[in-house]
């Protein structure tokens, strides 16, 4: 059975993601494909990566925090990353409810500013 590696052109396609986005996240070793001279080929490992950066960028995290979580799996293991996800998560939630506060008040700020306007109107 053969393993599945994408090239370059096949990861982008797969992850809509621009040449651009692949490359930076080698860069910043977020990624590390096989080469074969000129050629990149991204095996299991990295495809799994790739799914995780783009959920952890979709919630909201960044990407040092989304690298030193992927780190930790090397480093410690399964359970480590598990508890540090947690940690991370909590973190993440308390800031998107305080984002959601804030644009939940400037809308309704919003909305009776336009309703002011629309009734001088009439």
């Amino acid at each position: 059975m053969s393993e599945t590696r994408l090239s370059f052109k096949e990861m982008c396609a797969k992850f809509d993601v621009t040449p651009r986005t692949l490359r930076y996240y080698e860069y910043i070793e977020l990624l590390a494909p096989e080469r074969e001279g000129r050629a990149r080929f991204y095996g299991p490992r990295e495809i799994a990566r790739m799914t995780l950066i783009l959920r952890g960028r979709r919630f909201g995290f960044a990407l040092e925090d989304i690298r030193q979580w992927l780190l930790i799996y090397e480093r410690e293991g399964t359970e480590a990353q598990m508890r540090s996800w947690l940690d991370l998560a909590d973190r993440q939630l308390r800031e998107l409810a305080a984002q959601r506060e804030q644009l939940d008040e400037a809308m309704a700020e919003l909305k009776q500013l336009r309703d002011e306007t629309a009734k001088s109107l009439d």
